[in-house]
């Protein structure tokens, strides 16, 4: 329509009440001044309320930026909140209570300087100043990043309200006028605090309290006729001018307006005079009839005036402009002037404009330069709240605010329906009742019951149940009730509950004033127990809800400029205004409960028409007949109304700031709008339009087949019948469903969600990767009861908006000035566009999504996906979604496939396939199911990936990589799951040699882990044998022999192919490794086993084939821990590939499996021995067998190996040595080992000790174990001898005996000489022993060489 976004011909109140707990008022007392008397405290005077606004509220980079301060006075009562529409203040609401004082309406003014915000507070007893920190010195920094800020009041409680400075009484001469309201108040150009206040005597005193930080004292000032400045003009002076006092002349109404280094006081008398005083000179300076503007009537002339009121407004540019009430018993007029100054100090006012009402009572107005906002109460006590420009008005109509109604009187409830239900429904819907009115009902309705007001909305909502419940259950007297009887009950006490309820609303709903922001002209409606705000409405919605009698010629050329399509477009709208106020409560909740069971809207609406030509006892469907007939062009009229209405676009919000612009500009815009009041104000503005369009809709609809009923009898030609069924019809019925969504989704809370469900929630989103759209973040907490629009707005679509804004060209934002109107529309505007199903994004699902309103989210789905065609695999997906947090996961799964199809069409699935490092490894299909399978395997879902990922492979085709990838993760999943045989099979699948090995790998390990050792050794391998082999094999070599079992595997493995010597092969390799590796007793054990197990592998192969390859020493690891030794680049080192190859046979194992056996006799005996014994060889078990006195064992271990015995000998002498020689303990102790050797008899007496046991064992070996040249006598003889043992006889002559007379004879080193250099001679690694050794020798050569002569000299001569 043609200038619809620059009309603002009416505006519409959108509440702003708190449904959290109510407010929390900090309280304070201010204890009486001086001899203030608590009889005239008593005084009662009406509620007030008032509001002030910083200076920079409209600056865009002005920490006070959408900043106001509201109050109510309440006899002695004062409540002060802060508000901020972009952040939340703490601590942001006070009470004051002032003792022995009644607060005078009006008597609350607000000021700022640079540093302070100064409450200006006057009672009918005294004043008072309260000085509060500017927002501007709380925070230094220039930007505002935080959600929350400290509000001005925060450290309220250290002010000392008895302070003399800051609070005085008022004297008593001249004294307050009796019954007086009016008052004003204002700060000096030197920080000087001034109060005016009427009279006692006629005229205005002044009351003045020095600067907070200047000494001084309270000084009085009383405007009168005796003022010396008087005194000297009177003589000259024109009467008039003079402002002679009179007993009338007692000021009704006060207002001051600060010129420099002086105060303008205007003061509207009970004479119907308007006086204008100046402060500084204490003088009148102009005195104007007002009835010489006014209709002159008897009844006016004698009127005292108590009525009027004055305002004034200020521009930079148009000056100083008065506004005054001129109050009649029959009607009231609007008097503006602007003052005029003129030479010589003189003033005169300009008359502008004068407006008449025909309203009764007015309660406020506001005056700005261009415009009268005024508030009334009719005759039927509702609230009226109209606007006009007074310039250029010569019609004087008044534009219209459409007022928030209160909730209906009465609730119709079915047969069908619970009535606790739906009362639950209408009092908890958002938007109908605040918390305060249902609390004062809930403690009203319990009779003085104690209960906790400070509730949350659930909360209070389960308390109201109980009481109503146990209210009910407390009448009854019956023990039996029929079911209508009980129901009958039911309805009655939630119908008197309700009523409370209504009566509260109503008190609370009672205007108290209008507040107005001269510098973003924002209208705010202050009331008694909340604030509303007035938002522009749009052009469509002003036509459908203005009466007929008040649309001008401005609204037919705000439609269009062509006058026959805006009067066809005027006669549409008053013919669907007809239609609304014919359709019934019924009819309408017809077409609401068809939207929401997925019905058609167009039967409701064909329905409707019929019911309403049955009831039409007005005819007032021949009053719409005839409107019609009026209208040239109704198809072309429909068209344009629904193109008006229509949020669809095809180019999307830019998603975040403009990164062109400077950081410190992008965060304080991220916060423009940010608080809760905002986002409450903005959402019941969408729902406002959305109800209201809803409506249009359904009238048009409705209209529509009352055309086609009608046919072309004398409105639509045959043309225009078949577009209008076709083309309007089907774009009216999307149109109304939209709007019916748009309502839905704005009354539906949001659910409170505990922060670690949020965390869980975005830990399972993050695999989507869908980060950057801003939707998927979550908030911290989801504050209870935010509507689901709510949510979206604060966590997700302001910060797209505002980006928006503020991303096209403009001046510099600097000096961009916020305008309240403008931003609220465009606001509203995007966000509908945002919130509008049919456009291509999905940042409200998405959000709904995030933040864990899957209940919600799962709701709009499925009242939108009938109708609508946009985004459809988007809502399968998040429906999917929704079915998973249900547990519904075949529903999911189905929703999920749906989807896919849609892949490659729509921004969200885009998005969702995007990779973060913008590689497209596959098609574009193939990312959506690599998403969805990760999202499914990170909620913990493995049998319904193993699902999709089977209808994903169907989709592969050729894809041999994506074929891999979805066959792996079907592998995975089947294993997780313990499906082994499935794993397998999917494992035999996977086309890429390189996972299907790393599959292997993990199946091995997995079902090693879990001791499904069966299965893993049964399955066939097919192609496979030899990779399971180097697994099984890999892993036994790489873990700990005594946790894992991964040799007897890889054993049974072989074993149960019938693979023998492999078998053999495992086995010995595993004894070999645990006796280097395990040196426990449990580890020598096993060794035994693992030969022996070898042992009979090899036993049941033909001879010929019964041997194996000695495992090569890469495959054993010398020492438990150590690493594989590496090259200069990090590489494992090769092995070296010129080692020979050792073959074993059967009889070289059945050698290793004796010597394991020995190894643990060993380890049994001397525990001590473990350590050593596991890899010892056979030379060096002898040695062991030897120290630990094992000599039978010892002496079998050397025969096995063909070994020779001397070592056995050798350290059985050295122990007869040590018993012979040794006490009585090492007597006792050799018994053990005594014991462990097989006697022909021990004797165990007193004559048998354990040296002669020890000596007979030796004596016997030597008889058992005879060799040629009696080489072990010789080795014990020997050992005896280098002990100094002299030989026992029974060895001498074991020795003689066998001797033949060629036996050689044996030199025994038995002597000193003998011992040193044998000594010498095993230490030849040293030149000084080798030259000793030399020298002994060759001295022995010498000394035997002369014996040998000395002796064949002496023979010489014996034989002489």
């Amino acid at each position: 329509m043609a200038a619809a976004g620059a009309l603002e011909r009416s505006f519409v109140e959108l509440s702003g009440a708190e449904r959290e707990r109510p407010r929390h008022f900090r309280e304070f007392t201010v204890c009486g001044i001086g001899t203030a008397n608590a009889l005239a405290g008593a005084v009662k005077y009406s509620e007030s309320a008032g509001g002030f606004c910083y200076l920079e509220s409209g600056k865009l980079f002005a920490v006070t930026r959408n900043r106001f301060i509201h109050w109510k006075t309440s006899g002695d009562t004062l409540e002060l909140v802060e508000e901020s529409l972009d952040v939340n203040l703490l601590n942001n609401a006070v009470r004051l209570k002032f003792q022995n004082c009644s607060l005078l309406p009006g008597g609350v003014h607000v000021s700022e300087t640079q540093n302070h915000v100064i409450i200006l507070i006057l009672t009918n007893q005294t004043v008072h100043r309260l000085l509060l920190p500017h927002p501007s010195r709380m925070y230094r920094s220039e930007l505002v990043i935080e959600s929350q800020m400290q509000s001005i009041f925060t450290d309220v409680g250290k002010v000392d309200f008895r302070d003399p400075c800051n609070s005085q009484l008022i004297p008593a001469v001249p004294g307050l006028s009796p019954n007086s309201t009016s008052s004003a108040a204002w700060l000096g150009s030197d920080g000087e605090a001034l109060f005016a206040l009427p009279s006692a005597s006629g005229g205005i005193f002044v009351l003045k309290l020095p600067s907070y930080d200047i000494p001084g004292m309270v000084s009085v000032v009383e405007l009168k006729q005796s003022s010396v400045m008087q005194r000297l003009l009177i003589g000259w002076m024109p009467t008039a001018i003079r402002g002679d006092q009179g007993p009338s002349d007692r000021p009704l109404a006060l207002a001051v307006h600060c010129v420099e280094h002086d105060a303008f006081i205007f003061a509207l008398c009970q004479d119907h005079k308007l006086r204008m005083w100046s402060y500084k000179d204490q003088m009148c300076l102009m005195v104007a009839d007002m009835l010489e503007y006014v209709p002159v009537t008897k009844d006016f002339q004698l009127s005292i005036g108590t009525g009027h009121k004055l305002r004034l407004a200020y521009s930079p540019s148009m000056g100083l402009y008065l506004g005054l009430f001129m109050h009649s018993p029959k009607r009231g007029q609007f008097c503006i002037f602007q003052l005029v100054s003129t030479e010589n100090n003189r003033y005169s006012l300009d008359h502008i404009s004068s407006v008449f009402t025909s309203q009764e009572t007015l309660i406020d107005f506001a005056l700005t330069s261009t415009d009268i906002w005024a508030l009334w109460h009719d005759a039927e006590n509702q609230t009226v709240v109209r606007y006009i420009t007074f310039e250029h008005n010569v019609a004087g109509q008044w534009n219209s605010v459409f007022m928030h109604s209160l909730p209906e009187e009465e609730i119709i409830i079915r047969d069908d329906q619970d009535p606790r239900e739906m009362y639950l429904q209408t009092l908890f819907t958002p938007g109908r009742f605040i918390n305060a009115a249902l609390c004062k009902a809930l403690q009203i309705f319990c009779r003085g019951t104690e209960r906790n007001l400070d509730l949350s909305w659930s909360e209070l909502k389960k308390e109201v149940t109980l009481a109503v419940e146990s209210e009910l259950q407390g009448s009854v007297t019956e023990y039996e009730f029929s079911q209508e009887e009980f129901r009958n009950l039911q309805q009655e006490f939630w119908c008197k509950f309700y009523a409370c309820c209504l009566q509260y609303q109503e008190a609370l709903s009672h205007p108290l004033a209008l507040h107005l922001n001269p510098h973003t002209n924002m209208v705010c409606l202050l009331k008694k127990g909340y604030l509303s705000f007035l938002v522009p409405s749009s052009l469509v919605d002003h036509l459908y809800l203005h009466p007929d009698d008040d649309l001008l010629a401005e609204d037919e050329a705000a439609i269009s400029d062509d006058v026959e399509v805006a009067r066809d477009v005027m006669c549409l709208i008053k013919c669907l205004r007809l239609i609304g106020e014919s359709v019934t409560m019924d009819m309408s909740v017809m077409m609401e409960m068809s939207c929401y069971n997925l019905q058609s809207p167009e039967k409701a609406a064909e329905q409707i028409l019929e019911d309403l030509i049955t009831i039409d006892v007005e005819n007032v469907m021949e009053d719409i007949c005839s409107k019609l007939q009026e209208i040239k062009n109704p198809v072309h009229a429909i068209g344009l109304l629904l193109r008006e209405m229509d949020y669809e676009t095809e180019v999307e919000m830019e998603k975040g700031f403009n990164p062109a612009q400077p950081l410190n500009i992008r965060m304080n815009l991220s916060q423009l709008y940010g608080g809760s009041t905002a986002g409450y104000i903005v959402c019941r503005g969408v729902c406002k339009i959305a109800s209201t369009r809803f409506l249009i809709c359904r009238d048009l609809l409705i209209l529509q087949h009352l055309l086609l009923r009608l046919g072309d009898a004398a409105i639509l030609g045959a043309d225009q019948l078949f577009q209008a069924q076709q083309d309007l019809l089907h774009r009216t019925s999307p149109l109304l469903l939209c709007y019916y969504l748009i309502k839905w989704g704005s009354q539906c809370l949001a659910t409170d969600v505990p922060v670690d469900t949020l965390e869980s929630n975005l830990q399972h989103l993050s695999v989507l990767e869908l980060t950057d759209s801003g939707a998927v973040t979550g908030n911290k907490f989801v504050s209870s009861p935010q509507t689901i629009v709510e949510l979206f707005f604060q966590e997700v679509a302001r910060k797209h908006i505002i980006a928006h804004l503020f991303s096209q060209p403009k001046a510099p934002l600097s000096q961009t000035g916020l305008n309240w109107p403008e931003m609220i529309t465009a606001v509203t505007n995007y966000l509908l566009q945002l919130l509008w199903p049919s456009n291509p994004g999905c940042l409200f699902m998405e959000c709904l999504m995030a933040n864990c309103q899957y209940v919600q989210l799962q709701d709009y789905i499925q009242l939108l996906h009938p109708w609508c065609q946009v985004n459809i695999g988007s809502c399968r997906f998040m429906l999917g979604r929704c079915y998973l947090v249900t547990g519904e996961g075949q529903k999911a799964l189905q929703c999920f496939r749906q989807a896919a199809s849609e892949v490659g069409k729509e921004e969200f699935l885009d998005r969702l396939i995007r990779s973060e490092d913008g590689e497209i490894v596959s098609t574009p299909r193939m990312q959506y199911y690599d998403k969805v399978l990760r999202l499914l395997d990170v909620i913990g879902l493995p049998e319904l990936v193993i699902q999709l990922a089977m209808s994903a492979i169907t989709e592969a085709g050729d894809d041999w990589k994506s074929q891999a990838t979805l066959r792996t993760c079907i592998f995975k999943h089947h294993l997780d799951l313990g499906h082994n045989s499935q794993a397998y099979e999917a494992l035999t699948h996977i086309p890429d040699s390189s996972r299907r090995l790393d599959c292997l790998r993990q199946l091995v390990v997995v079902l090693c882990e879990r001791s499904q050792l069966q299965d893993l050794v049964e399955f066939p391998y097919v192609n496979l044998h030899n990779e399971v082999v180097a697994i099984i094999e890999s892993r036994a070599r790489a873990v700990d022999l005594m946790t894992h079992n991964y040799y007897e595997l890889l054993y049974a493995f072989h074993i149960y192919r019938h693979n023998y010597r492999k078998a053999g092969t495992v086995m010995f390799e595993y004894g070999m490794r645990l006796g280097r590796e395990v040196r426990t007793l449990r580890g020598l054990e096993k060794q035994g086993n693992c030969y022996l197990a070898a042992v009979n592998c090899l036993r049941l192969i033909r001879p010929e084939y019964a041997w194996i390859v000695h495992p090569a020493s890469g495959a054993v690891c010398d020492r438990p821990g150590t690493s594989p030794k590496r090259n200069h680049d990090g590489e494992c080192t090769a092995a070296p590939t010129n080692r020979q190859i050792e073959i074993l046979e059967l009889g070289d194992l059945e050698k290793e499996c004796s010597l394991a056996r020995i190894r643990l006799t060993l380890a049994q005996h001397d525990p001590s021995a473990v350590a050593v014994a596991g890899s010892s060889s056979a030379e060096e078990m002898v040695s062991l067998l030897v120290q630990a006195g094992l000599f039978d064992t010892a002496i079998s271990l050397c025969q096995t190996f063909k070994l020779p015995l001397t070592p056995v000998f050798e350290g059985l002498a050295f122990k007869c040595i040590k018993l012979q020689l040794g006490g009585e303990a090492a007597q006792a102790e050799a018994w053990s080992w005594l014991a462990a050797n097989q006697l022909s008899s021990v004797i165990t007496t007193k004559e048998s000790s354990a040296t002669d046991e020890a000596w007979r064992l030796l004596s016997t070996y030597l008889e058992r174990y005879k060799v040629r040249n009696n080489l072990y006598h010789h080795c014990v003889i020997n050992k005896l001898l280098s002990h100094g043992v002299p030989l026992p006889n029974w060895l001498i002559n074991s020795y003689k005996f066998p001797l033949s007379a060629t036996a050689p004879m044996v030199w025994l080193p038995y002597s000193s000489i003998d011992q040193l250099l044998q000594a010498l001679g095993e230490n030849s690694a040293n030149s000084h022993n080798i030259a000793l050794s030399q020298k002994i020798l060759d001295k022995l050569e010498d000394y035997q060489q002369k014996v040998d002569k000395a002796t064949r000299d002496l023979l010489y001569r014996r034989n002489l």
